[in-house]
């Protein structure tokens, strides 16, 4: 009768255990509520917030807030009509910049430069009232558009960098409630499927919303306590993150909650013993994207280094959420949660032949034949890459097209002989003389101006004889820059140009890193060399496969007329680390099976055949997700977006599933080189020949 107690205690303590966690996550989420709201309000989306404090036009931008008025907005107002501009036209214009001039403090007086075929007339208006704040620099260009207005056949558009930066963080903050809704209702549909059941769906999707939550909250905190960047595209992407990864974590844990629950009684040994099993390999998998990303605050480049932290922000809150309140809501929703599939104690899973034990069977076949058949046709998509469109202009970073980018395609027909954007230089104020001189006399300028005077320096409003961001152009700015000892040469032409440059050396200094960082956690994982060196092989031919696949789309199909500087290195970053994750998930049970005395062909194609259904369906789900920025208004959110899902569905289906398996079959043990699994086991001894017993 006594040991009764002692047996109902910890039956208590253990159903106490998931309310507690469900109590905290509570109290959690009360605390951080009042700072995630906050992290749009934080934002920061000029050309100039992506690049670094070293850049040229950075420093430009950043002398411009000393002079008197601070940073200067700059607009260029548009007035075209077919047939020409008439007398009409162009007494409308001047009234129109009058009331302007009238109702805003501007840098100089507007003076309208006619084009030669007499169709538009443009007039450049340059405003200093408001200064860095964003929020009246868009309050400033809408009231300049409701000013310039056209009628009868007269078109009016307000163009330039400012308008441009106004149209574009209008873009980012709508992406915010569409992007989430978007994710939630892709991965809601491919969970329904996987699951089938009408209510299982509903508790991972809900608590990666949670996990959004505290990502947000916590993104914030870096923001305020460290000053880590935050940009539309960055917060965007730590969305995805943890819709994606915490969602892979969610079906790996759920598979084995399942295959457990048929063991045990009570869902909570049941969800103990899943902890317990795949926990490890969540952890590593999670570890090694956290690694991959944080390799970004090695970047220059503002916009990268920033997506570092919150991308592994994004990750942990993911994972943290996964192995601590999924794990609660499901202990206490009980078996009830599975319906209509609900796993019985006791019972056995059907065994059917699926289709990764046919695909594992074919590849352990012929592994070096299926092997060199995969090389050739990633290397062959790999060479699509070399049809990659040029550098991406700022104007055509618009999928959908805004006033300030029709003002600018305006400009660029009626005024082919000249550039319309200017560009800004900032002279030591005792030298402005001397360095208007030397630039009136540069090569690829056409006209230059005095602007604003302050205490040390002297703004210098420069036309370039060529296009925007042309080769003419940037050969002018490359040679005032030469030429200007002293000077900083800026503006949003400049901002482009030092975006790429950055681009490129980002992209020389963190690949190596990101490689390095994931070889190193694969090693400590895996207790080899060569199972490592063999999934970083894989997911770079991936990577390789999946930028050729872009270059034989982004023009002919989706018609994008250039590539984001910054696509190259951020696919990387995120297609290594990310499809590691997938390898871990692979090699880690192919170890176990080899540990288990298993060869390693027999192991390779156990782990395949075991975990191939969960991989397929993790894949399928972090490929869905990131397709969701396709359908953004922003041509470098959608390409990043299909390049990593094509990636990881080439991961998934090709190369986790032929490449990789093929591979291990063929090396045998060298796959564990040098570890001791690389070692054949000792040959069992003979059995001492037995005499026959004597007769008495």
């Amino acid at each position: 009768m006594g040991a009764a107690p002692t047996t109902a205690a910890p039956r208590r303590r253990r159903r106490a255990v998931p309310w507690v966690f469900l109590g905290l996550w509570t109290v959690l989420l009360a605390l951080a509520s009042p700072f995630a709201a906050q992290l749009a309000d934080v934002q920061q989306d000029r050309a100039v917030d992506y690049l670094p404090a070293s850049a040229e036009s950075t420093e430009v931008a950043d002398i411009q807030d000393q002079l008197p008025g601070g940073q200067a907005t700059e607009l260029v107002l548009v007035y075209h009509r077919d047939g020409g501009l008439s007398a009409a036209d162009r007494a409308t214009a001047r009234r129109q910049i009058a009331r302007i001039a009238e109702e805003h403090r501007l840098a100089a007086e507007p003076r309208g430069v006619p084009s030669k075929d007499g169709t538009t007339l443009m007039y450049p208006v340059v405003s200093t009232e408001p200064g860095q704040d964003e929020e009246k620099r868009d309050a400033l260009v809408d009231a300049v558009r409701d000013t310039a207005r056209g009628s009868g056949g007269l078109s009016v558009d307000v163009g330039g960098p400012g308008a441009l930066s106004t149209d574009a963080s209008k873009v980012y903050d709508s992406l915010g409630g569409p992007l989430l809704y978007t994710t939630a209702a892709v991965v809601a549909v491919l969970l329904v499927l996987i699951y089938r059941s009408p209510f299982l769906w509903l508790v991972p999707l809900a608590v990666a919303g949670v996990a959004d939550y505290l990502a947000m909250a916590v993104a914030y905190g870096l923001h305020q306590g460290f000053g880590t960047s935050v940009s539309g595209q960055s917060s965007g992407i730590m969305t995805i993150l943890v819709f994606g990864a915490g969602t892979d974590y969610a079906l790996l844990l759920v598979s084995r909650y399942r295959e457990e629950l048929r063991r045990f009684e009570r869902p909570y040994d049941a969800m103990a013993a899943a902890l317990r099993g795949c926990g490890p390999a969540v952890l590593a998998s999670s570890g090694t994207v956290a690694a991959g990303l944080l390799c970004l605050l090695a970047a220059d480049l503002n916009s990268s280094r920033g997506m570092g932290p919150l991308g592994t922000v994004g990750v942990l809150c993911a994972l943290v959420a996964m192995l601590t309140l999924l794990p609660a809501v499901l202990v206490l929703l009980g078996r009830r949660v599975f319906w209509p599939l609900i796993p019985a104690f006791g019972s056995a899973p059907r065994q059917r032949r699926g289709l990764f034990a046919a695909m594992g069977a074919s590849a352990g076949r012929r592994p070096r034949t299926v092997l060199a058949g995969g090389a050739v046709l990633l290397g062959a998509l790999a060479l699509g890459a070399l049809n990659l469109p040029g550098a991406l202009k700022q104007e055509d970073s618009f999928t959908r097209t805004p006033e300030s980018v029709t003002a600018m395609e305006t400009l660029a027909a009626a005024y082919p002989e000249r550039g319309t954007r200017p560009l800004t230089v900032m002279a030591p104020a005792d030298r402005a003389d001397e360095a208007l001189g030397t630039i009136r006399d540069t090569r690829g300028v056409d006209s230059a101006e005095r602007g604003r005077t302050g205490e040390e320096w002297t703004e210098i409003s420069v036309i370039a004889a060529s296009a925007p961001e042309s080769a003419g152009e940037r050969a002018a700015i490359e040679a005032l820059r030469d030429r200007l000892d002293g000077s900083y040469v800026g503006g949003a032409s400049a901002q482009q140009l030092d975006l790429r440059d950055t681009s490129d050396r980002d992209r020389a200094l963190v690949v190596p890193l990101v490689l390095a960082a994931v070889l190193l956690v694969l090693v400590a994982l895996l207790r080899s060399l060569v199972a490592p060196l063999l999934l970083l092989a894989a997911v770079v031919a991936v990577w390789g496969a999946s930028l050729g696949i872009a270059g034989l789309l982004f023009e002919p199909l989706f018609g994008f007329e250039g590539t984001d500087p910054g696509l190259g290195l951020l696919s990387f970053v995120f297609l290594v680390a990310l499809g590691v994750d997938y390898g871990i998930f692979l090699m880690h049970r192919m170890r176990e099976e080899c540990l288990n005395a298993a060869e390693p062909g027999t192991a390779a194609l156990t782990a395949l055949r075991t975990t191939g259904g969960v991989i397929a369906s993790a894949g399928l789900v972090l490929a869905a997700t990131f397709a969701v920025l396709t359908n953004m208004p922003l041509v470098q959110l959608v390409e990043l977006g299909f390049v990593i899902a094509v990636g990881v569905l080439l991961d998934t289906f090709l190369v986790r599933t032929y490449l990789v398996t093929s591979a291990s079959v063929a090396l045998g043990r060298k796959v564990w080189w040098p570890g001791p699994l690389s070692k054949a086991p000792p040959a069992p001894a003979p059995e001492p020949e037995r005499q026959p017993a004597a007769t008495t």
